[in-house]
C-alpha cells in the first residue's frame, strides 16, 4: 500500500528520530523528497532523507531553512511539525520557565513554522498542506506533563483556525498520537515487560510503531484527503479504558 506524494517536497521538523524518524521514512517511500530537520545532526540517518539544521523555535533559522529549501528544490508542499516533546515535572513545583520552555516548543513553535511555510505556500498555484502532529495528551488529564499536555490541545485548537484563515490553498490538519514505541520508549515505560503491560492496556494490543504515525501523516499530505482541512485524526489504538473499569467489581 503505497501513498502517491511524487514530485512534492516536505519539511519534517524533528525528522530524525523517533516519531520523526518514522514519518521521513513513510514520506519518502511514498515519494516525496524529505528535509528533516533537528537541532543536531542524526547519529543514524535515514538513507534519501536529506538532513538541516534549525532550532524551530529560532525565527531567524527558520526563515534561512525554508527561504534555502524552496531555492534548492523549487518549492514547498508539504510541512510537517513533529518536533515537540516534554520532561516529566509536577505542575505544582516546575518553574514558571520550565512551562514557559515547554509551551513554546509544542505550540509556539509550530505556529512560527507554519507562519513561514504558510508564506511560501501561498505563492506556489498548488498551494499545500501543513500536518501538525499532536498527542491524546492534549485530548485527556496528563499528570506529569500538565504544560504539555495543555500546549497539544491548543495545538488542535490552533489546526482549525490556520485551516480557516490560510484555505483554500493551504490545508491544514492535526494527527494526535497515542503510546508510540519509539527509541525512548523504555524512559517511560520501563523494559520489554514494563512496554508490553503498557502496550495491552490499548485495545489494539500494543504501541504504535512510528511508521504509522507516519502513514497517517502521509494520508492528510496526499491527495486522497484533497477535501480534508481543519481536522483531528485521532491514531491511538482504540484509546484507553476508563480506570473505573479496572476498579469496578460489578455483582451478578
Amino acid at each position: 500500500m503505497r501513498l502517491e506524494l511524487d514530485g512534492s517536497v516536505a519539511l519534517v521538523t524533528g525528522g530524525v528520530r523517533g516519531v520523526g524518524k518514522g514519518i521521513s521514512a513513510v514520506l519518502r517511500d511514498c515519494g516525496a523528497t524529505v528535509v528533516a530537520c533537528a537541532r543536531r545532526a542524526p547519529e543514524d540517518p535515514l538513507p534519501g532523507v536529506e538532513f538541516r539544521p534549525c532550532d524551530v523555535r529560532d525565527e531567524e533559522q527558520v526563515r534561512l531553512l525554508i527561504d534555502a529549501m524552496v531555492a534548492d528544490h523549487g518549492r514547498l508542499d508539504i510541512l510537517v511539525n513533529n518536533a515537540g516533546g516534554a520532561p516529566r515535572s509536577d505542575a505544582a513545583t516546575a518553574s514558571p520557565r520550565l512551562h514557559a520552555k515547554i509551551i513554546e516548543l509544542n505550540l509556539e513553535a509550530p505556529l512560527l513554522v507554519a507562519q513561514v511555510a504558510n508564506a511560501a505556500m501561498q505563492r506556489q498555484e498548488s498551494g499545500g498542506t501543513i500536518v501538525m502532529v499532536s498527542s491524546v495528551s492534549g485530548h485527556r488529564p496528563s499528570p506529569g506533563t500538565a504544560a504539555y499536555g495543555a500546549a497539544k490541545a491548543g495545538l488542535d485548537n490552533l489546526v482549525g483556525s490556520l485551516a480557516v484563515e490560510w484555505g483554500p490553498k493551504v490545508r491544514v490538519n492535526s494527527v494526535a498520537a497515542g503510546m508510540v514505541r519509539t527509541e525512548q520508549a523504555h524512559l517511560h515505560y520501563g523494559d520489554e515487560a514494563g512496554i508490553a503491560a503498557v502496550g495491552a492496556t490499548v485495545p489494539i494490543g500494543r504501541l504504535a510503531e512510528p511508521e504509522e504515525i507516519g502513514r497517517c501523516v502521509a494520508f492528510l499530505a496526499s491527495p486522497l484527503a484533497s477535501y480534508v482541512s481543519g481536522a483531528v485524526l485521532t491514531a491511538h489504538g482504540g484509546g484507553e479504558a476508563p480506570a473505573f473499569l479496572a476498579a469496578a467489581r460489578p455483582t451478578e
